[in-house]
C-alpha cells in the first residue's frame, strides 16, 4: 500500500513540476515558447484559456500531492 502511494506521489510531483514550468511568469516562461505561435494563429483568448487550464491543473495536482503525502505519513506512522 505504501509503495503504491509513493509511486502516486512521484507522479503527482513530476506533474506538478511540469505544470508549474509551463505557466507564464514575469518572463513568459516555457508557456510563451509553446503557445507563442497559438497567440498569432488563434488570438490571445486561446492563450488565456491555456493559462487558466494550467492554473487549475496546478491547484488539482497540489491538492493531490498534499493528500497523498498526508496518507503516506499516516500509514508509515
Amino acid at each position: 500500500m505504501v509503495v503504491a502511494l509513493k509511486i502516486i506521489l512521484i507522479i503527482f510531483s513530476l506533474g506538478l513540476i511540469a505544470v508549474v514550468l509551463l505557466q507564464k511568469g514575469k518572463s513568459a516562461g516555457l508557456s510563451g515558447a509553446i503557445s507563442g505561435g497559438a497567440e498569432h494563429l488563434f488570438g490571445k483568448q486561446k492563450a488565456r484559456g491555456l493559462d487558466l487550464l494550467l492554473s487549475r491543473l496546478t491547484a488539482v495536482l497540489a491538492a493531490g500531492f498534499i493528500i497523498v503525502a498526508l496518507l503516506i505519513g499516516y500509514f508509515v506512522k
